[in-house]
């Protein structure tokens, strides 16, 4: 089988792939065009998200069999028609859950430790114990939005602080491992005092948390964000924030971020609504990274690689 390296991914990954006896050509920086040109070569892609692969796109990779995404999230895949042509789809959150969930505790508690201010402050002579006493975990209720890869992993290590952990999952049921209760999300909204994010961008989760969203919470409610930025709506955040009903958040990704999420858009004029977060003292921020750690990388790689093999023997 032939297969195409779309984006750039561990070394590992095509290595493992033609040990196996699989052609790779790895090419990273193809452009649309070029892929366009080629895309009736190969039996399989390999891909992150440079490209939005269309139905129009798959209509004439004719060989193709499958598309593997090194990371989680799907949505720049038309999954729809690739099934409706036979062209299986895999993805690797197993590679990368443990990063995230890791990446989305240490955001937590550098914001309600306060560590980001704490830090610069003390690299520019300040010494403020007072103003940077923070909040502790424990006894608190967090709430986790989606219960998959990302939300167990988060789960598991938050067990350890004695919170009390209840989960959401539109999709699931019975699926709760010891120590984390299943609710409703009109019961996660009532009670939770953090809650954090672990759902696919879908036309369903687009703006989940608007407006109304944040009315219904009970609680000064904490937000963690390592799914995508267009989950939240974030206009309403940042009312949520001036209304003081969002204590804070804490956003790996961002509307704002380019479909690739290699950068943001418009950094040379900034919406409004970008410029109050970046600036904001209970809002921390970081460039997409929650699932890039060196050992995800290899993780990521190694999963795909398995599914390859195990659904397309060589």
């Amino acid at each position: 089988m032939r297969i195409l390296f779309i984006d750039s991914t561990h070394p590992i990954l095509p290595e493992q792939l033609e040990a196996a006896g699989y052609q790779c050509d790895y090419k990273p920086n193809i452009s649309y065009e070029e892929l366009v040109a080629t895309a009736h070569q190969y039996e399989g892609w390999v891909l992150r998200s440079k490209f939005t692969i269309t139905d129009d796109l798959l209509k004439i990779a004719t060989s193709l069999k499958f598309i593997a995404r090194v990371g989680a999230g799907m949505e720049s895949i038309d999954l729809e028609a690739a099934k409706n042509r036979g062209i299986m789809c895999f993805n690797s959150p197993e590679g990368n859950r443990d990063a995230v969930g890791e990446h989305a505790l240490g955001m937590l508690l550098t914001l309600w430790n306060k560590i980001h201010l704490a830090n610069i402050e003390v690299k520019t002579g300040l010494w403020n114990r007072e103003a940077n006493r923070g909040l502790e975990i424990k006894g608190k209720k967090v709430g986790i939005i989606g219960f998959g890869n990302m939300g167990g992993a988060f789960a598991q290590r938050l067990k350890g602080f004695e919170a009390e952990i209840l989960a959401y999952d539109k999709y699931k049921h019975n699926y709760a491992p010891k120590g984390v209760a299943e609710v409703t999300l009109e019961e996660l909204k009532a009670e939770c005092d953090i809650i954090s994010l672990h759902v696919p961008l879908t036309d369903e989760t687009h703006h989940m948390v608007d407006e109304s969203f944040i009315n219904d919470c009970q609680k000064p409610v904490t937000l963690i964000n390592t799914a995508r930025g267009p989950v939240i709506k974030t206009e309403a955040l940042i009312e949520g924030l001036k209304q003081k009903r969002v204590l804070g958040a804490a956003l790996d990704v961002l509307e704002y971020e380019q479909s690739s999420f290699e950068s943001l858009h418009a950094l040379k004029d900034q919406p409004l609504a970008l410029q109050y977060l970046l600036t904001a003292n209970n809002v921390v921020i970081t460039p997409h990274i929650a699932g890039w750690t060196q050992e995800s990388k290899i993780k990521l790689a190694t999963v795909l690689v398995e599914k390859i093999i195990a659904h397309f023997p060589a």
